[in-house]
């Protein structure tokens, strides 16, 4: 089965044209499809349109959140509800074409665990083209997961992916790089990109920002999730060693001054050094004991949380049988437990 799990956001007018689309590719390829809308705190009428679709199809399932949560959030409850061994998302503005889902299926038959669309030609205007190749270059450089486009909202994935990721605030764009952290092998393919033609964008110059904000989040998550000491530790000392050689550099100064009998000796209070050099101190003793804190609430937190991913097993071994020694003491000669002995015939 391949779940599309398709978050909705006041986008009543296309969501009985996207369903009849997903329906056709479904039939042209024999695919047991399920279709999971999730109307993620809709102003219009896409709630009805969910609830017409669902009483007539049973492959639609609906979701409807209380308030918007945020696209992230109706991912995480459509993938929760998903029953397929492949989940694929799918944005409801139509400008992804539903045609290409046989591509990214053949793509995953490669050996892949995550596939991302790439709109290659994209029919958006220059004021979210511009600022997303932005974004999408500082991601790829950054995170070392190189896609030319981390916001593509058309993706597919192994339900054993998902199954070790957790969403929340704006993680959704960044799935393939949290999933290529845990090892998983993350591709690409580009798509058909269509205008749009109902409804209106909701993109804005505050999500680049938040964009931005959720990549460093990514980057301290992959890096320093088990072990954030080693990142604000390590700028705690490097602050708290040069305030350090700062004060021993105004000490030694002072000294010196003083016992050659200088013209203008070192007054320490006169001088701006020994305030950066205080700040200096003072920033890497807080450093390194949030860095503490860290510690403490990751070891807390991730009792329970395995911090590794296993690709496969071999069969467990067969249980032993253990014989009690009582048992084996009260065996008569010529059973099994005399014939294991050297030299019993």
């Amino acid at each position: 089965m391949i779940s599309i799990v398709i978050p909705a956001f006041d986008e009543a007018e296309s969501l009985a044209e996207l369903h009849r689309e997903l329906s056709a590719v479904a039939a042209d390829h024999h695919y047991d499809l399920e279709i999971i809308f999730v109307d993620d705190g809709s102003r219009d009428a896409t709630w009805s349109v969910i609830r017409q679709l669902a009483a007539g199809d049973p492959r639609v399932h609906g979701i409807r959140m209380r308030r918007n949560f945020g696209k992230a959030a109706a991912l995480s409850a459509g993938f929760r509800a998903a029953r397929g061994d492949l989940v694929m998302t799918l944005d409801a503005d139509l400008q992804d074409d539903p045609a290409g889902i046989p591509r990214f299926l053949a793509k995953l038959d490669e050996g892949y665990d995550v596939i991302s669309g790439w709109k290659q030609v994209r029919h958006d205007p220059w004021h979210k083209v511009y600022p997303s190749r932005v974004f999408n270059w500082l991601a790829s450089r950054s995170t070392g997961v190189t896609l030319h486009d981390h916001n593509c909202g058309m993706k597919c994935y192994r339900r054993e992916a998902l199954a070790e990721l957790r969403l929340y605030g704006e993680m959704h764009r960044f799935v393939p790089v949290l999933a290529a952290a845990r090892g998983f092998r993350v591709g690409e393919i580009s798509i058909e990109h269509r205008p749009r033609i109902h409804g209106k964008s909701k993109y804005g110059v505050w999500r680049f920002l938040k964009g931005l904000l959720d990549l460093m989040t990514v980057l301290f998550l992959t890096g320093f999730d088990q072990r954030p000491q080693h990142l604000l530790g390590s700028a705690g000392l490097v602050s708290f060693v040069f305030g350090t050689l700062g004060m021993g550099y105004l000490a030694m100064m002072w000294v010196l001054t003083r016992l050659f009998q200088a013209e203008h000796p070192l007054e320490i209070h006169n001088t701006a050094l020994v305030y950066y050099c205080l700040a200096a101190i003072l920033l890497g003793v807080q450093l390194i004991s949030i860095g503490f804190l860290a510690e403490l609430i990751t070891y807390i937190v991730g009792r329970n949380v395995e911090n590794y991913s296993i690709l496969e097993q071999t069969a467990a071994p067969a249980p032993h049988k253990l014989i009690p020694a009582g048992e084996l003491a009260s065996e008569t000669p010529g059973q099994h437990g005399d014939a294991a002995l050297p030299g019993h015939h």
